[in-house]
């Protein structure tokens, strides 16, 4: 069964902000990469949304590791998949309580 996906907007800064980086400092080649990866986990979350473990820090929340720099964070129910966050695993892991 696949779902729809909601951004939430703290996920869609999130995203842009990365972006803006990846293309800034890297390459589009590299934005279109990571964009590709983002687009299969989707995909498979929507498919199969119990694919990935729940997170530790909240009961309901699961992670999708993009990359090793970048962890997405999504909840589910029969109807729609919710991308709460986008985190960036370089960063101090206190920050994600406030994100989520």
């Amino acid at each position: 069964m696949s779902r729809t996906v909601i951004i939430s907007k703290t996920a869609e800064k999130k995203l842009e902000k990365l972006f803006k980086f990846l293309v800034e400092n890297w390459s589009m080649k590299v934005k279109s990469d990571f964009v590709k990866k983002l687009d299969k986990n989707i995909n498979l979350i929507k498919t199969n949304p119990e694919s990935f473990p729940q997170s530790e820090k909240k009961v309901g929340l699961h992670k999708c590791v993009i990359t090793k720099q970048t962890t997405l964070f999504y909840r589910h129910n029969s109807k729609k998949i919710t991308i709460v966050t986008i985190f960036d695993t370089r960063q101090n892991p206190n920050k994600l309580k406030k994100e989520i």
